[in-house]
């Protein structure tokens, strides 16, 4: 068997300022930036290292992935999909069941798609950790989460194990 690791990223605190704006197009709040900056350091810190990140293609993920871009390693494949946007977790399961060749995989989306998706996967792991990711799960939000399996398509409910889950300070 294999180790599997998630890493799912919520993007940043969106702007709702103009309102004949798109939901699609809108960009980072101030607050969203000041986020991903902060979840990007994070992520350099930790040495997070996904080898596929997947980002939906509204403006605020995109953004999200611009902060975090700069934490990972130049040979780390992108791909920016409208397949994620306003995708509900069976959506998201099944395009990582989708996945070949990497063995950690970084989805950038939104909720309420990410959050229920974590909630589904993440069966084990610290208690208290796994209340937080059961009661919020709020923008900038990264779960980590562990499987044993030989490919994403082995995966199963409750089979993951969230070794962590990181929000920005407010």
């Amino acid at each position: 068997m294999s180790l599997l690791t998630l890493y799912l990223l919520r993007h940043a605190k969106s702007a709702w300022d103009d309102p004949k704006l798109a939901d699609f197009d809108r960009p980072l709040a101030p607050r969203g930036e000041r986020e991903a900056a902060e979840i990007a350091a994070l992520i350099a810190a930790r040495a997070y290292r996904p080898e596929r990140v997947l980002c939906s293609s509204a403006r605020r993920t995109r953004e999200t992935l611009g902060a975090v871009l700069k934490t990972l390693p130049a040979e780390t494949s992108i791909e920016i999909t409208r397949g994620l946007y306003e995708a509900d977790a069976e959506r998201l399961l099944n395009i990582l069941f989708e996945q070949r060749g990497a063995a950690s995989i970084m989805l950038i989306g939104h909720n309420p798609g990410l959050h229920q998706l974590a909630q589904f996967l993440a069966g084990a792991g610290d208690g208290k950790t796994l209340h937080r990711l059961r009661t919020d799960f709020p923008p900038a939000s990264l779960a980590m989460i562990e499987f044993t399996a030989e490919s994403w398509s082995d995966v199963r409910p409750g089979a993951g194990r969230l070794l962590a889950l990181d929000t920005p300070s407010r």
